[in-house]
């Protein structure tokens, strides 16, 4: 029993994924088949969204770059004064 829920809760997410007939005719060639709804209403909704993923990619670099290597050095950096605190 276990198992067929695991089953049925795994494979229900990707179910809705999917585009229903009505809606794949009114999305654009390259859109048909993966979303919901009425696609994109002008070319700056494409604008907007690769500008948002390139917002993201670029945090998303960044963040993990100074957690992973952070560069101070510095004996004067304030992290130095916190974790010194006795």
């Amino acid at each position: 029993m276990k198992k067929i829920l695991l089953s049925v809760f795994a494979v229900l997410p990707a179910l809705a994924g999917f585009s229903c007939p009505v809606c794949e005719k009114q999305q654009p060639e390259i859109l048909r088949g993966i979303t919901h709804g009425a696609g994109p209403n002008s070319s700056w909704d494409y604008v907007i969204v690769w500008s948002a993923v390139v917002i993201v990619l670029f945090t998303l670099y960044f963040s993990v770059k100074w957690l992973i290597r952070p560069g101070e050095r510095s004996q004067t950096h304030i992290k130095r004064f916190i974790l010194n605190i006795e």
